[in-house]
C-alpha cells in the first residue's frame, strides 16, 4: 500500500473514532425540540440511547467475524455508509424514521467499535500506542463538545439543520475511508499466522477476563452518566450546576485517553492503571454520598471519576491489542467483549434509576458501583498478569 494511503488512513482512522459516541451523546441535549417538533412521546425517549447500545450488544461478535473474513476495511466502510444513511435519516420529522435512523447509527458505530482497534494493530503496529491515544481521546473529546454544541445551534438554526451539521461529521468519515478503501490491497497476507475460527478466543479464560473488564467499566461509565445529573439536582444542586459538574465528568477524562495507551504500554504502568481505576471508581462511589452537598468535594469527585472513566474505556483497548497475538484475534476479542459489555451498558442506566425510584435513596445504588469498581480492579491486575494468547 503506498504511503500516502496510510496517511489518509491515520486520519480516516481519527475521523471514525470522532463518529463512535457522538451520535449517542448528541441526543439528550436536544429531546425538548424532538418532543415538541415530531411528537415523540416520553416513553420513546430512553430508547434513543439504549438502541444504539443494543445494536453495540448484538452485533459486534458478528462484525469481528465479518471482518476476518472479508477484511477490517471493507467491513468498516459498509458500516460505515450504514452510519452516514441512519446520520441524516434522523433529520426527517418522524418518531417511525427517528427509531429507523437510530438502529441504523447504532450499527455502524459497531463496526468502528470493534474493528478500528484491529486495523490500526494490523496497519499500524509501530504506531498503535500512538494511534490509540488519538482516537481514544477523539471519541470521548468530540463526544463532550457534540453535548455542549448540540443544544446552542438548535437555538440559532433549528432541529433538522443541527441533525444535519452533526451527521456531517460522518460523512466526511465515509468520503475519507471510500478513499482509503480503494488504495488498501483486496486480499492482506498475514505471513506465518493461522487463520483461527472466530470461537477459538472462547476457550481461554483471558476472553472472559477481559470481557468482565470491558462490561464493568461500561455499566460504570453509562450509569454515571445517567444517573449523576439527577443524583446532584436531588442533592440540592441547581440544574445549571448539575449540568456543569456533568460536563466536568466528561471533559476531564481527555487528558487520561491520551495518557492511558502510553502508561500502560508496559507491564508496569498496567499495574498501576488497573489499581488507579479501580481504586478511583470505588472511593468516588462511597464518597460521593457522604459528601453529597458539598460542591467542592463534588467537583473534585467529578473530576477524578471522569478521568477512571476515561482510563478505564483506553485501558480495555490496551488490553484488546497487547493480550493477542495478531489482528483476527484482536477483533474477535474486541467484538466478545465489546458485545457483553455494552449489554452491561444497556442495562445498568435503567436498572439505577428503576431501583432509586423504588427506594428513593442513592446510597445502596453508589455502594453497588463501589463493589463493581474493586471488582474490576481485580479481574484487570489478573488481565496484566497473564500472558497474552497464543
Amino acid at each position: 500500500m503506498k504511503k500516502k494511503y496510510y496517511a489518509w488512513m491515520s486520519v480516516g482512522i481519527i475521523l471514525i473514532a470522532a463518529n463512535l459516541r457522538l451520535p449517542i451523546t448528541m441526543i439528550p441535549p436536544i429531546l425538548p425540540w424532538l418532543h415538541q417538533a415530531i411528537g415523540l412521546p416520553n416513553s420513546l425517549s430512553g430508547l434513543l440511547t439504549t438502541i444504539p447500545l443494543l445494536m453495540f450488544a448484538i452485533l459486534s461478535p458478528f462484525i469481528a467475524r465479518w471482518g476476518t473474513r472479508k477484511g477490517n476495511t471493507k467491513v468498516l466502510f459498509v458500516t460505515l455508509l450504514i452510519l452516514v444513511i441512519g446520520s441524516y435519516l434522523r433529520a426527517i420529522p418522524s418518531s417511525c424514521v427517528l427509531i429507523l435512523g437510530t438502529v441504523l447509527v447504532g450499527m455502524g458505530i459497531s463496526g468502528g467499535n470493534v474493528l478500528l482497534p484491529a486495523v490500526i494493530q494490523e496497519y499500524f503496529p509501530a504506531k498503535a500506542t500512538l494511534l490509540t491515544s488519538l482516537y481514544t481521546f477523539t471519541m470521548g473529546f468530540v463526544a463532550a463538545f457534540g453535548t455542549g454544541v448540540a443544544a446552542p445551534l438548535v437555538k440559532a438554526t433549528n432541529l433538522t439543520i443541527t441533525i444535519l451539521v452533526i451527521a456531517c461529521i460522518s460523512l466526511l468519515s465515509f468520503l475519507v475511508w471510500a478513499y482509503v478503501y480503494h488504495g488498501v490491497p483486496k486480499e492482506r497476507t498475514y505471513a506465518g499466522v493461522k487463520q483461527p475460527k472466530a470461537s477459538s478466543i472462547s476457550h481461554y479464560s483471558l476472553t472472559w477476563l477481559v470481557t468482565f473488564c470491558f462490561g464493568t467499566q461500561s455499566l460504570l461509565y453509562y450509569s454515571l452518566l445517567t444517573v449523576l445529573p439527577s443524583f446532584w439536582t436531588s442533592n440540592h444542586f441547581s440544574t445549571g450546576t448539575s449540568s456543569l459538574l456533568a460536563t466536568v465528568f466528561q471533559l476531564s477524562g481527555m487528558p487520561m485517553s491520551l495518557l492511558t495507551p502510553i502508561l500502560a504500554s508496559t507491564k508496569k504502568g498496567m499495574y498501576a492503571t488497573s489499581v488507579g481505576v479501580g481504586g478511583i471508581y470505588a472511593a468516588g462511589a462511597i464518597l460521593l454520598p457522604i459528601f453529597h452537598a458539598n460542591f467542592v468535594v463534588n467537583l473534585v469527585l467529578a473530576i477524578l471519576m471522569g478521568m477512571a472513566s476515561a482510563t478505564a474505556f483506553s485501558l480495555c483497548i490496551v488490553f484488546f491489542q497487547k493480550k493477542t497475538a495478531h489482528v483476527q484475534q484482536t477483533a474477535q476479542l474486541s467484538g466478545v467483549a465489546q458485545s457483553a459489555g455494552y449489554l452491561f451498558a444497556a442495562i445498568g442506566p435503567a436498572l439505577s434509576v428503576y431501583v432509586y425510584h423504588q427506594i428513593n435513596n442513592w446510597a445502596p445504588i453508589f455502594m453497588v458501583y463501589a463493589i463493581l469498581s474493586v471488582f474490576l480492579l481485580i479481574a484487570a491486575v489478573i488481565v496484566t498478569r497473564k500472558a497474552k494468547m497464543q
